[in-house]
């Protein structure tokens, strides 16, 4: 008789302790996901295959695997075939992308209507033609055109061909465009020389040529480190177009800084994502659109890689090094992130 009474009064205690167990596991399920909104989801990035360009693309897998996601190994490639893999959901992400430069690339592969341009990584990116400062100094040269003359040409004639040497771009990156289309516009294909390959060996050659005390011609953009081994206006000099004159015709962009007009667009990079990617996971998307890189920050990280620090695990200790000196902004960018709808 009192073990039955017992086992009734024990039934109301075991539903309340049953309901107590599946709001608790509700409550922290709801917690979890707000805290991992990206929990079971895998993500694939796609990255330049320039190792000097992979930090920023760390700092960006480090927040995202804060809110949960899971990062698979980046895939690497070229700027066009980038566009194509974000286009076809090959990939999902990329925080390399420029909006001027690679402008026909994201057009030819879908646009707006397979991608999402979310943020500005890296404001104010440079892209130019420089010099030699004493060089600069001893002939005059301030214009890209006055290596129309055969005698200034000369002075830059690396192989003895008559031609001036410029280093210049990779093929695949979209400024070798750029540069043949200006030698073409401003009529220097009679005495300037495009010389392409790998881009940081040739200019580890021009940066010894220039310790040597041999005069220098060089394409280069920043952020990179060499910025920071061949110092404007102390080393070397930014050369000016005459007038902006681009390869799709659109030349009323922005190609002047400080007063000089160095012939490219004034650019910045942008993350870009899947479009079907970005509208299913907008707390990616949130963190993708707020995370933003000095130029000045890159260009040091660029240099630590030119001192010796360049494996990918040295890649991925500068990213959390930075992380760890703007710990607030990147806490903030993680709130927002989780907040997002």
């Amino acid at each position: 008789m009192i073990t039955s009474r017992l086992k009734e009064l024990s039934k109301p205690v075991l539903k309340l302790t049953a309901a107590v167990s599946i709001a608790a596991l509700t409550m922290t399920g709801t917690a979890s996901a707000e805290t991992m909104p990206g929990k079971g989801v895998e993500v694939t990035p796609i990255f330049p295959n320039i190792a000097e360009e992979r930090f920023r693309g760390e700092v960006a897998i480090a927040g995202l695997e804060a809110l949960g996601y899971e990062v698979e190994t980046p895939k690497e490639t070229t700027y066009a075939a980038m566009m194509l893999a974000l286009s076809y959901g090959d990939a999902d992400f990329s925080v390399h992308p420029w909006k001027e430069l690679h402008k026909t690339f994201y057009q030819k592969a879908g646009g707006d209507d397979t991608m999402v341009k979310a943020g500005n990584v890296i404001p104010g990116v440079l892209q130019g033609y420089l010099i030699d400062k004493k060089t600069a100094d001893k002939y005059n040269i301030t214009q890209l055109t006055d290596l129309k003359k055969p005698e200034i040409a000369k002075l830059f004639d690396a192989n003895n061909n008559g031609k001036a040497d410029m280093t210049g771009c990779d093929p695949g990156w979209g400024c070798e465009l750029i540069i043949d289309h200006h030698l073409k516009a401003y009529g220097l294909e009679d005495t300037v020389s495009h010389n392409r390959g790998s881009y940081f060996a040739l200019m580890a050659d021009t940066i010894t040529r220039y310790k040597e005390g041999q005069p220098i011609l060089y394409f280069t953009w920043v952020p990179q480190w060499i910025a920071g081994v061949l110092v404007e206006d102390k080393d070397v000099v930014w050369l000016e177009v005459p007038y902006t004159d681009l390869p799709d015709g659109n030349n009323d962009v922005n190609t002047s800084i400080n007063g000089k007009n160095l012939g490219f667009a004034v650019d910045e990079i942008q993350s870009v994502l899947n479009k079907e990617f970005s509208e299913e996971n907008p707390a990616a998307t949130k963190f993708l659109s707020l995370v933003q890189i000095t130029a000045g920050d890159e260009s040091a990280q660029n240099l630590k890689m030119q001192n010796g620090e360049k494996s990918i695990a040295d890649i991925k200790r500068h990213a959390q090094e930075w992380i760890a000196a703007h710990q607030d902004k990147f806490d903030s960018w993680l709130a927002e992130a989780r907040a997002a709808k």
